[in-house]
């Protein structure tokens, strides 16, 4: 098992999923979720339309059609309210589906982007707290299934690099 941060391009990881930060519809759209569609293609809208949505806190799965990742991950995410509207609650929630949604597919290696960090306004360094936790909690109580995933927190810019790897570090 392996936690990591790293700055990258998630389209170009050759992980078996990479997360995108979706809407409710799975329509694409901007930042991570844009930059997934145009990589994977046209393939990944209809896949997704075919799958009709999603509620926020929980995710669905697509093949990754262009990506060098077998799978794309949807996950939805919570618009920031303030943080009184349930958002750790929902955030925690979409990390989890995802990584249910991995074990279920058979994959052992996952990338995250910082789910609901960008226009839905989540502040980054509340977000990598509850990203971290979750995964870390999720990881511990399916240990003996899992054994060798890895997990990756891929980082846009330095910014929230350095926030993922002051959470991760021991």
């Amino acid at each position: 098992m392996a936690l990591r941060a790293i700055r990258a391009d998630i389209t170009t990881l050759a992980v078996d999923a990479v997360v995108t930060a979706a809407n409710a519809g799975l329509r694409g759209g901007g930042g991570v979720d844009g930059a997934v569609h145009r990589a994977a293609g046209p393939a990944l809208l209809e896949a997704c339309r075919a799958i009709g949505g999603c509620p926020t806190g929980e995710a669905r799965i697509t093949p990754g059609f262009g990506l060098a990742a077998r799978w794309v991950i949807h996950a939805v995410g919570p618009v920031w309210q303030g943080g009184g509207a349930g958002e750790p609650d929902l955030l925690a929630g979409a990390y989890r589906h995802s990584l249910a949604l991995l074990r279920d597919a058979g994959g052992h290696s996952i990338a995250f982007p910082a789910i609901s960090t960008g226009v839905y306004g989540y502040p980054p360094e509340r977000a990598v707290v509850v990203a971290v936790a979750t995964v870390r909690a999720d990881l511990v109580a399916h240990a003996a299934p899992l054994g060798d995933l890895d997990v990756t927190f891929c980082c846009f810019d330095p910014t929230t690099l350095a926030l993922y790897q002051k959470e991760l570090a021991p």
